[in-house]
């Protein structure tokens, strides 16, 4: 690979409102849909760390061995942010980081608030 050329991947952030509090409180949910997107998109999985808070808010870290997916939700003001980065190690995956953000953002039936790309 060109040291040149070589882009480390796309990092994906984002701020979403979400009208819909049970979306915003079931963990469970969430790492079910995530292990969908995770075969769907041939990523691997190498481990998930789970947080709820006492108003069943939750923090969410999915290490992969393309790199991360994470997730913290506010359903006191109907918020979330996400957060999905893949290397471009072996391939480009830029389009994947951008398909699985808009994944998340249809599960939610989400408005998008704020949205950064980062090419890293």
């Amino acid at each position: 690979m060109d040291q040149n050329t070589y882009s480390p991947g796309l990092h994906k952030l984002v701020t979403l409102q979400v009208n819909d509090v049970n979306l915003l409180t079931n963990s469970n949910s969430f790492i079910a849909f995530s292990e969908k997107i995770i075969q769907e998109f041939e990523l691997e999985k190498v481990g998930i760390i789970t947080h709820n808070f006492e108003n069943n808010s939750f923090t969410i870290a999915i290490c992969l061995k393309e790199s991360h997916i994470c997730i913290h939700t506010w359903p006191e003001f109907k918020q979330l942010t996400l957060d999905v980065y893949l290397c471009n190690y072996l391939q480009d995956n830029t389009q994947k980081v951008k398909s699985i953000t808009n994944a998340f953002i249809n599960y939610f039936n989400a408005v998008v608030l704020k949205d950064f790309e980062i090419n890293r």
